[in-house]
């Protein structure tokens, strides 16, 4: 599969021939880069590892091997087919010493050179297929797709087909995941929102869509000549996120002016019923927000603010809004999992202790000291020791597959349904989703705490007082709702950051990102509650709208119905019992 080394190689041989031909159009070069990745990334990586010339790569970038019908529906099914045609017979023979040359370079493919029938049916870096012999036969017989503007030119036709499809022709740009429906919509011909990226050739692991949203990410990552990356590269067992999304209201800035309780953020302009039915966020006294429009509809004003690196659009009631001057805090901001990352030493861990410093920004993780390295077992109750068996799991890998692969390992190995594992299971109307996502967050190398420091250890911590943790002195469990207050108050700082919507959340996941729902319940004494969004699998999927938004994700729980994967029930975090919610992801 290719890395990143090949994007870098295509951009620096092909991006000052792509962008002049992307003039007017949504697409960009690291849409093209996908698209070459995954129609011959099998191909023209291996051959650039061995120095070959950029001409003899591109013309050796054939593939899809044919010599009988097999299901395919498209001319030619069989070689009869082909040779039926006029000039097929010279077609044939150059579709099947394409494929004897190719094979000469790509040793998996020797055994079908070998068979005299067979030949290839797709040509060129982005796989023009023979199908459209019978309208345009000179470009198969006079080898155009040898030349890089001749091959881009008829993916660039065939991608604006798909844009126009899509009703995407008068954008300017496209989000990644519109940009992989119109990667979809040129595998198939078609897209289906519902089904989300679960769509076009499946290779028996992944489909088309996975893939091309995977390889957009990663293009990403990589500059281009003369630029920096649009999206900074990941630490090794990360997950590639992208930075939260800045506010792009042009409307007059506000401030929220509250005194007894936070001003709820609605999807529509009216209160609901019940009342928290349309609630998106709850923002504190003094949030900076901007509007959309300034047009005030029923008492409420439509506007973009930004909570935790989430961005955030709704309605507000304009009586707790007063004008405001424009906000750094509505500026793009620095993605919170760099600032951790500066902060922790070089190799350290999410979740190992970092030094101390006379600084309230650089506290340190606090975790129960393990008593002769024993630690707890999934087989034992739940208490405040992390988990320390034999053999692990962890999330790990150089791809979202594999990123998504090692969680979905950590799942199973958790195996949180299983009545064996006592530590999570609920008993006394006690329920234990708190210790549950500490242990997946654990083993997956990201901090999310079972125990946190007092007040008074935080006042000497941030003095610069070296603070040993011991439990019920200076560190406490924490509860769910207090992991939503955490994930508010510290999580920035310890790589996590807040996403506005559970769409975005998802996408997060399905990168190998972790990702949790924390809502915090409307009684204090009683337990809030706190999930892992997970990888969607080929069985396990989220639940998406007519127009793709998804309505319940993936999610992995102990509560009082423990559950390893599921959907549970649309917008539980929304529910009158809850008094605050939010979606958070980590690198």
């Amino acid at each position: 599969m290719p890395d990143s080394s090949d994007i870098a190689w295509f951009k620096q041989q092909f991006q000052a021939r792509i962008q002049p031909l992307l003039a007017g159009s949504p697409l960009s070069v690291d849409m093209i880069a996908a698209i070459a990745c995954q129609e011959t990334g099998e191909v023209w990586p291996r051959l650039r590892r061995k120095n070959m010339d950029v001409a003899r790569i591109l013309a050796l970038c054939v593939g899809d091997t044919l010599d009988a019908d097999k299901g395919r529906g498209a001319f030619p099914k069989t070689k009869a087919d082909l040779l039926a045609r006029p000039g097929g017979d010279r077609m044939f023979t150059i579709a099947h010493q394409a494929l004897v040359d190719m094979a000469a370079e790509i040793p998996g493919y020797s055994a079908v050179a070998a068979r005299p029938d067979k030949f290839c049916h797709a040509f060129g870096m982005f796989q023009y297929d023979l199908q459209f012999f019978l309208a345009d036969p000179d470009y198969f017989l006079q080898k155009k797709y040898e030349q890089f503007e001749e091959t881009l030119g008829k993916c660039l036709g065939e991608l604006g087909n798909a844009v126009r499809k899509l009703g995407f022709q008068n954008r300017d740009s496209l989000s990644d995941m519109e940009l992989a429906a119109v990667g979809i919509a040129y595998n198939t011909g078609g897209y289906k929102p519902q089904k989300g990226l679960k769509q076009g050739y499946f290779n028996g692991t992944s489909y088309y869509g996975e893939l091309i949203f995977d390889f957009i990410r990663l293009a990403h990552t990589v500059a281009g000549p003369g630029a920096s990356p649009a999206i900074p590269t990941p630490q090794p067992g990360e997950a590639i996120v992208p930075p939260p999304t800045p506010v792009s209201a042009t409307g007059p800035d506000f401030e929220v002016r509250v005194s007894d309780s936070m001003l709820r953020l609605r999807s529509e302009p009216r209160i609901s019923s019940p009342p928290q039915a349309n609630v998106i966020a709850n923002m504190p006294d003094g949030q900076p927000v901007r509007a959309v429009t300034g047009t005030e509809v029923k008492g409420f004003m439509e506007v973009q603010t930004t909570l935790s690196g989430a961005l955030l659009q709704g309605f507000a009631s304009t009586k707790f809004l007063v004008p405001g001057a424009p906000s750094p805090a509505l500026a793009p901001e620095r993605a919170p999992e760099k600032l951790a990352q500066a902060l922790a030493p070089p190799g350290a861990r999410a979740f190992e202790p970092r030094p101390m410093a006379p600084s309230l920004a650089q506290l340190p993780a606090a975790e129960v000291p393990i008593p002769g390295g024993r630690g707890a077992k999934r087989s034992a109750p739940a208490g405040a020791l992390s988990l320390n068996e034999p053999r692990q799991p962890a999330r790990s890998g150089a791809s979202a597959e594999a990123l998504r692969a090692s969680l979905n390992a950590i799942v199973d190995w958790l195996a949180v349904d299983k009545p064996a594992n006592r530590r999570y299971q609920p008993h006394e109307g006690k329920t234990f989703g708190n210790v549950y996502a500490h242990d997946y967050c654990r083993l997956a190398g990201v901090y999310l705490p079972r125990v946190w420091w007092t007040s008074t250890a935080i006042v000497s911590l941030a003095a610069g007082i070296p603070v040993v943790p011991r439990l019920g002195d200076t560190v406490v469990e924490l509860r769910a709702n207090d992991l939503f207050r955490w994930l508010r108050e510290f999580g920035p700082l310890f790589g996590w950051r807040q996403t506005g919507t559970v769409s975005k959340l998802q996408q997060a996941a399905n990168q190998g990102a972790v990702a949790l729902i924390a809502a915090r319940r409307r009684e204090d004494g009683r337990s809030g509650h706190i999930v892992a969004v997970l990888p969607e699998t080929g069985e396990d999927r989220a639940r998406r709208d007519a127009k793709g938004e998804v309505l319940a994700p993936l999610q992995s729980e102990a509560g009082a119905r423990n559950m390893r994967r599921g959907r549970g029930r649309a917008g539980w975090w929304a529910g009158e019992a809850f008094a605050d919610s939010a979606f958070w992801i980590h690198a």
